[in-house]
């Protein structure tokens, strides 16, 4: 019985038993052991083929998802393009319209540069008018600050011709006696003349010199017959004697080329004329340097001159001014 195997067989006509060998036992319990085995290992194929499946519907879910996120996308890019489209059509329109603006606008343009031309032509013109005004050197610099310097200048010079004796005082016949050393017509001596005649028929008109106030008007009695004397800046005077009319009073102001007198024959003269004098101070100067000065030799007078110290006049108002940068 030990060793023996006992199988019992139930039926439906009963039960029935078998008893089996040592080596029929290995069997039996090897065949056991196999189908336990295949029973484990097909449970294990089943659950990996399950978890298989799992995984491939979790990737087909993906898949599915980022297909839908793709055709999304791409429907994102078609709807950006469509839009790109209609804004490049639209920049398009406004290129043509720009293009036809500025066919326009050049037509201006070239109107406007042709009229800036005539403006620079223009410019250009003053400026050679006024170097050629102020005898300056030539220059192609049609700049603001070369216009602003030479108008300076000009300015300048002018404030000085105003202000100091220039020019001649009579649209005379001729110059009948300078200033320097001569015979006398009635004292017959030589003496000093201290001025210029200017032969002129009675009644022709004298002017200022230069602005300034009437010292006095009338006459002395001490040969310049009817005089009238202008007292002007920095020292200056002018002097117009023989004079047949005066139309100016003592103390009052006189402007440069303004009409004074009217020449004559008064006082000690043997014949219609005109006695001019330029003093500095208390000093009598040659007026034909003076008569000759104007804008275009303007520097001249400060080397002809030599009585008057002009160096100190540059620091002066106006001449002390200078364009700013």
């Amino acid at each position: 019985m030990k060793n023996k195997l006992i199988v019992t067989l139930t039926t439906v006509r009963g039960s029935r038993q078998y008893s089996l060998g040592q080596v029929a036992r290995y069997i039996v319990a090897l065949t056991i052991v196999l189908f336990a085995t295949s029973f484990f290992i097909s449970n294990w194929f089943l659950v990996k083929t399950s978890d298989d499946l799992s995984d491939l519907e979790e990737d087909h879910e993906q898949l599915s998802d980022q297909y839908e996120m793709m055709l999304g996308t791409q429907n994102l890019y078609k709807n950006e393009l469509d839009q790109l489209s209609v804004s490049l059509s639209r920049v398009a329109s406004q290129r043509d319209k720009l293009q036809a603006e500025n066919i326009r606008m050049g037509d201006k343009l070239y109107e406007g540069n042709n009229r800036l031309g005539e403006l620079h032509a223009t410019l250009g013109a003053s400026l050679n008018g006024l170097e050629t005004l102020l005898n300056v050197e030539p220059s192609n610099d049609m700049s603001k600050e070369r216009l602003e310097s030479l108008t300076m200048m000009a300015n300048q010079r002018l404030f000085m011709l105003n202000s100091i004796p220039n020019g001649v005082p009579i649209q005379a016949i001729r110059i009948s006696d300078g200033f320097g050393m001569r015979m006398h017509p009635i004292r017959k001596k030589r003496v000093m003349h201290h001025g210029i005649d200017y032969k002129a028929n009675i009644g022709t008109p004298v002017y200022s010199t230069a602005d300034g106030v009437v010292e006095s008007a009338g006459n002395k009695h001490d040969g310049y017959g009817k005089q009238v004397v202008i007292l002007h800046g920095f020292g200056f005077k002018s002097s117009y004697s023989h004079l047949n009319k005066i139309e100016v009073s003592s103390g009052e102001f006189v402007h440069k080329g303004q009409k004074i007198a009217e020449s004559g024959n008064t006082g000690k003269s043997t014949g219609p004329h005109l006695h001019y004098e330029v003093r500095h101070l208390y000093s009598k100067i040659n007026p034909a340097p003076f008569v000759a000065w104007n804008i275009a030799n303007f520097d001249t007078i400060f080397s002809t001159v030599k009585s008057v110290k002009w160096a100190s006049l540059k620091n002066l108002y106006p001449l002390n001014q200078t364009v700013q940068p």
